[in-house]
């Protein structure tokens, strides 16, 4: 590994070593301040303790947000597709889609509940498509239109049909647009599934962990299961990052 690319992994490592002494230090300091903010230590120890129970809540929360990612995914890329082939469409939703990246959670939430039933999974799934649906349709709109005139024009010239010139040029332009915006949503997702669980719904996922753990006064615990959602987030981030690297592995051309 070089130098600079060695530099670029430790660094943040090494800060956020600082960053945790610092912490433990401060709560060993002042332990009156700690009460609601443990330890870094006596979190992690918590989080071994109650693993189980973290990972089954992590698993609720990842279910709902991915299917919100691919849901939301899937909406955006036809949206996308049929806003590049026909102008007025683009011009009609962009309102629509302005509104909708601006929507609370906090307003939806309590909505979808009353839709679709506060004893199924829909309505925290259906929040995470929406927070998933703008950047991945802003991002892929952008990648179709991002084509070099002079590609178009040559495949023009030798009489390409729009289909060709769609599988040659287009998508292979617009894919490393399409998994920027994936990448962005999927934590997005995770965010969005989480924080719908606060209001209501079926008693799982992380949300209600860490309201059930703040209300009993075990701020261990809860910070647990917000080490948890990060580890969570953290995995959705990767997941979309490496399936992006693959992806344009394959496009990229060889020899």
């Amino acid at each position: 590994m070089t130098a600079p690319r060695l530099r670029t992994v430790l660094a943040p490592i090494v800060f956020g070593i600082a960053v945790v002494l610092v912490w433990q230090l401060l709560v060993t300091a002042f332990p009156a301040k700690g009460s609601a903010l443990p330890a870094p230590f006596t979190i992690a120890g918590q989080f071994a303790a109650s693993a189980g129970v973290i990972v089954q809540a992590s698993l609720g929360t990842a279910a709902n947000a991915f299917v919100g990612l691919v849901v939301g995914t899937l909406v955006a890329v036809v949206l996308a597709v049929l806003a590049a082939a026909w102008r007025p469409l683009d011009e009609l939703s962009a309102p629509v889609v302005t509104a909708l990246s601006v929507i609370p959670i906090v307003a939806l939430a309590p909505v979808f509940y009353a839709m679709f039933g506060a004893s199924v999974e829909t309505g925290r799934q259906m929040i995470a498509a929406i927070a998933v649906l703008v950047p991945v349709y802003v991002n892929t709109l952008r990648g179709l239109r991002t084509v070099d005139p002079l590609h178009r024009d040559l495949l023009r010239s030798y009489a390409a049909g729009r289909w060709q010139t769609a599988r040659t040029v287009t998508v292979p332009g617009a894919v490393p647009f399409l998994f920027t915006g994936v990448r962005i949503a999927s934590s997005l997702a995770v965010i969005s599934a989480l924080v719908a669980e606060y209001f209501g719904g079926p008693v799982s996922g992380l949300g209600k962990a860490i309201t059930s753990a703040v209300s009993s006064s075990n701020y261990a615990l809860a910070w647990a299961f917000v080490l948890g959602a990060i580890v969570t987030g953290l995995v959705f981030y990767c997941a979309t990052a490496l399936l992006e690297t693959l992806a344009l592995a394959r496009l990229r051309p060889t020899g």
